[in-house]
């Protein structure tokens, strides 16, 4: 979700005389009872407080949780008291409006839309949905900047010059295409030696929500050579890179100014320089999608057709 400058909403607001006190993003204050789930004359911040339960037993992540309840909390405060059977189409576009930032109007629709889904499908109180003739901007997806085959040869011999650690890392990124938390995730029990010429990767997530993502990626003889100088200089026990992603970002900023790449390169440009990579190599849409762990919809199929529109222009 994206960070604005919108003014935070007042931290609480008494509802229903006394019997407890609901704060802006669909928290109770401790030690007050919670509420009776919402019906269809509940205030918009009794649903929200059931809202915020509903996503954290779905296992949404906490930035998620508080994003959603956050773009609530404004909207309550726009319209003011009002029961959540009361809310109409005027509301949501007034929301929408004024001079706000395109990404700002697609989360607060995404928020909105999500929050009368769950009252219409999950809590079953709403039949109608406010938010359903209102669509997202588009926001264009950026092109990639893939790394050249010098570029990456350079990156990858100043990795080994860095450290074990930068090379293996590194190399999990551009060489399979792991994402930066997928990178940091990946356990020792996760990595499967047993034929060293075909070494494998997994892919797993402990939240199950995310299951879909799970893979198992064929990696090569110089995968497992990486691995052994890695492990043998730092002992892993449990997360191979016991890190924050900041960090890992500074590691491959560091190491793609030792190689002498004189432009931005992250961990999201290692991935898509692999993803170009394969397209090369003749991978399709579906091929791509899952080497990558990508949910298949429109917006991945979006995201994944830049790769494949890269991989056959002409080097």
């Amino acid at each position: 979700m994206d960070e604005t400058n919108e003014e935070r909403p007042p931290a609480s607001r008494l509802q229903q005389g006394a019997l407890f006190e609901v704060t802006g993003t669909g928290r109770f204050r401790p030690g007050i009872a919670a509420p009776p789930p919402p019906v269809a004359d509940s205030p918009l911040p009794v649903a929200a407080y059931w809202y915020r339960r509903h996503l954290e037993s779905h296992g949404h992540t906490t930035n998620t949780v508080e994003s959603y309840c956050y773009d609530l909390a404004l909207f309550e405060r726009q319209i003011g008291p009002k029961a959540i059977a009361a809310i109409a189409p005027r509301d949501i576009a007034h929301f929408l409006d004024g001079d706000l930032p395109r990404s700002t109007r697609k989360r607060r629709l995404t928020s909105l839309n999500g929050f009368f889904k769950y009252l219409i499908g999950s809590a079953k109180v709403l039949t109608v949905d406010p938010t359903e003739n209102f669509y997202p901007e588009h926001i264009p997806l950026k092109t990639p900047r893939p790394l050249f085959a010098a570029e990456q040869e350079r990156l990858l011999a100043a990795a080994a010059e860095d450290s074990s650690r930068a090379h293996l890392l590194i190399w999990l990124m551009l060489c399979l295409g792991l994402s930066r938390g997928e990178a940091i995730n990946v356990r020792e029990d996760h990595v499967d030696l047993s034929e060293p010429e075909r070494p494998v990767v997994y892919v797993y997530y402990d939240n199950p929500r995310w299951a879909g993502k799970e893979r198992h990626l064929a990696a090569d003889s110089q995968f497992t050579a990486l691995y052994h100088k890695f492990a043998g200089e730092y002992q892993p026990e449990g997360r191979l890179f016991p890190i924050l992603p900041q960090s890992v970002n500074k590691i491959v900023e560091r190491v793609a100014a030792a190689a002498g790449i004189n432009r931005e390169v992250t961990p999201q440009t290692l991935r898509d320089t692999y993803a170009v990579d394969q397209a090369r190599a003749g991978a399709d849409e579906a091929k791509l999608i899952a080497l990558l762990g990508l949910a298949d919809d429109p917006r991945n199929r979006l995201s994944v057709g830049r790769y494949l529109k890269l991989g056959a222009a002409p080097l």
